[in-house]
């Protein structure tokens, strides 16, 4: 068994580094899923068998033990230089490869349930999501409200609440769906979202907004526009670039791209079903449906609502809209 341990170990080590040194696209709810499984046969079989032989084997120990100290005594020799809890203890000690599999068992089938039905932390690795997230940002993201949904296959066992309008959505990025992306939900299934002269509309209505200070992007050193808007009763920051051009530039071919008009205004859109239609709030600088289209609602991952961790700034510990 030590042998074959170590090759799964060293399997696992492998693909870890391969995906590390961008060998290959790692899946890591793949991966937790398949070191629950392993380390959980593992923990059955030390339950069910290993410890019972170890146990076995430590009791027959003590058995012989007291057998040769009666025999002793019958011969009137009362000094025995036998240490029977020494080796008692090292019988019943796991070896390597039971450590290093049954005893992570808890652990690793711990972390699995809270990431896959719970909450899942994400690192935010750009700027689309300047001035609400920032670069650097370790956020926590809601895996239940939109519907609990099993790992690996994704498939939703449980009903949840639909996403709603300025909810900020993680999701499986629909060119790649082994990548997770983090967008803001601007329009859901039915709405008509135009997007023209960098201004926003929904099902024909101006998106309210309002003025702010400019903001200073600490990454850029640059000052850009900010305004607070409003979808639905809710608030939010946005960003935009005065500079960059109204119009979307390399616009890929997406399914229901019929359902956009593109020109050099910008763009509209009627959201399918079962769609959702994102942007960045960094407006200017954000990879989103009007370039890659809409968002199946079987590619949601979850809601995203509190930082907890920024390295460079813990300030930004706390909830966000």
């Amino acid at each position: 068994m030590q042998w074959l341990t170590a090759a799964l170990l060293a399997a696992f080590a492998g693909y870890l580094g391969a995906w590390y040194l961008g060998m290959l696209e790692g899946n890591f709810a793949l991966l937790l899923f398949l070191a629950t499984v392993v380390t959980g046969v593992y923990w059955l079989a030390e339950r069910l068998y290993f410890l019972p032989q170890r146990r076995r084997a430590a009791q027959a120990l003590v058995d012989a033990a007291a057998q040769r100290r009666a025999e002793l005594d019958r011969m009137g020799i009362q000094k025995v230089d036998v240490d029977v809890e020494d080796g008692r203890a090292r019988l019943l000690a796991q070896p390597w490869w039971l450590d290093w599999t049954a005893g992570l068992f808890p652990v690793i089938a711990a972390v699995f349930v809270l990431r896959s039905f719970l909450f899942e932390p994400f690192k935010i690795p750009s700027g689309s999501m300047i001035p609400t997230l920032l670069v650097g940002d370790l956020i926590l993201v809601n895996k239940f409200t939109y519907g609990v949904r099993l790992p690996v296959i994704h498939t939703r066992i449980t009903e949840g609440t639909a996403p709603e309008r300025g909810d900020v959505m993680v999701f499986r990025y629909p060119p790649q769906p082994n990548m997770d992306y983090i967008k803001r939900v601007i329009g859901v299934p039915g709405d008509e979202v135009a997007y023209l002269n960098k201004r926003l509309t929904v099902n024909g209505k101006p998106v309210e907004t309002q003025a702010l200070p400019d903001f200073l992007d600490e990454g850029t050193m640059r000052y850009f526009k900010q305004y607070e808007e409003r979808l639905g009763d809710r608030t939010h920051r946005i960003i935009v670039n005065p500079e960059a051009p109204a119009f979307v530039q390399g616009v890929a071919e997406h399914p229901h791209r019929n359902l956009c008009r593109y020109s050099v205004e910008g763009v509209v859109c009627r959201v399918p079903e079962g769609h959702y239609f994102m942007m960045g709030d960094n407006r200017d600088n954000s990879l989103d449906s009007r370039y890659w289209g809409f968002v199946p609602e079987k590619n949601i991952v979850g809601k995203a609502f509190f930082v907890w961790m920024n390295f460079g700034d813990l300030r930004r510990i706390g909830p966000f809209n």
